[in-house]
């Protein structure tokens, strides 16, 4: 790829290529954004197929995190890693405590987390080298497993969502189909069962149904059958491109509200269930409870304060909402709005982001 016009393209601020041939690290740390503060993105391990592959998935992942961070409300901008290698076979000490001293040579400018192929533990060792890490053990004050957190937002999203649609935000009553009820799903569901809604449910994990059958009383589908599901909102919670030529027929809810990321296959698809009539929360908007959390360990964890910024993603949907109506496009596009809007006001009074090395964790030690 043409590296410095993708970047002047997309207005990159930097790319890091690190290396350390004994460990065998090879990775890339992509800066997208630094105007509301220091770049926030997790490091994904993957056996690319090319290191063009890679350059590009860093890229497209720091830039999401830009907006990701900005609509959540966080002073914090948007970066990514990638490392290309196996991440069953090709992880050891060296080559994630070589990657810590990278991040530590940046003084504050990325901070990293976990992502996919990597792990709490590789979050620790690279905290031997560096403190500007989260998502470590919470014996060095992590906030834990984001799940349940993630979970929570995506609730007070979708009763932002649901007033939109119906009137009120109460779900009680409501027939909500939920894809996918890994760790994040499981918990979602809790909630809304607590609050009275009528649960559909499927995952290519039969265990995962089972037990929400049993603690929810939830109805369980085939996976193909969980789009034509005659309910009021719809929530993917598994895989991404979900809402595409395919399933959009479909689906008879009035909501679109779920965890899971990259929802749209096309941003034409965006543009379907708008025109349809369809509320749809956001992905990146309305899963960012997971981010809020990490972000509050920069300030020494607080749980009742991190739960309380995660409230915020029900007004942050509801601003979505407001931005869409006020313009007349669809949601997807209101979002970007949002984040885009945030991130103008402050360069107006702001640069890119220098801060002394210590600010951002003062409050951690």
């Amino acid at each position: 790829m043409e590296l410095f016009k993708y970047m002047e393209t997309y207005d990159y601020e930097q790319v890091v290529v690190c290396q350390d041939k004994a460990s065998g690290l090879k990775a890339i740390i992509a800066i997208h954004d630094t105007t509301l503060g220091p770049a926030l993105g997790g490091t994904r391990m993957w056996t690319y197929d090319s290191e063009g592959d890679a350059f590009e998935d860093a890229l497209r992942l720091a830039k999401g995190m830009t907006y990701k961070n900005a609509a959540a409300g966080l002073n914090l901008g948007g970066g990514k890693t990638v490392i290309i290698g196996d991440p069953r076979k090709d992880k050891n000490e060296a080559m994630f405590r070589a990657f810590g001293r990278y991040i530590q040579g940046l003084n504050g400018r990325y901070i990293t987390a976990e992502d996919v192929g990597t792990t709490v533990q590789d979050m620790d060792t690279i905290h031997e080298e560096t403190e500007y890490v989260t998502g470590i053990s919470p014996a060095f004050g992590s906030s834990g497993n984001p799940s349940p957190v993630t979970a929570y937002g995506v609730y007070v999203g979708m009763k932002a969502a649901a007033k939109e649609a119906f009137g009120t935000d109460s779900l009680e009553g409501k027939t909500i189909a939920v894809q996918g009820v890994g760790n994040v799903a499981y918990n979602l569901c809790k909630h809304l069962h607590e609050e009275g809604a009528n649960l559909v449910v499927t995952d290519i994990n039969k265990e995962s149904v089972d037990r929400a059958v049993s603690d929810f009383g939830a109805k369980a589908v085939d996976i193909d059958d969980i789009y034509t599901v005659d309910c009021d909102i719809f929530a993917p919670c598994a895989l991404g491109a979900v809402i595409n030529d395919n399933t959009i027929g479909k689906i008879k809810a009035k909501v679109i509200a779920g965890a899971a990321n990259n929802q749209l296959r096309e941003t034409t698809h965006g543009d379907q269930i708008h025109e349809m009539g369809i509320v749809y929360a956001p992905d990146y908007v309305i899963n960012a409870g997971g981010v809020i959390n990490v972000a509050d360990e920069l300030y020494g964890y607080n749980r009742d304060r991190a739960m309380k910024r995660v409230e915020g993603i029900y007004d942050n949907i509801a601003k979505v909402i407001e931005i869409s109506k006020r313009d007349g496009i669809p949601t997807y596009a209101a979002a970007d709005r949002l984040a885009e809007e945030r991130i103008e006001a402050m360069k107006q009074s702001r640069s890119q982001f220098l801060m002394n090395s210590q600010h951002i964790l003062s409050h951690r030690k």
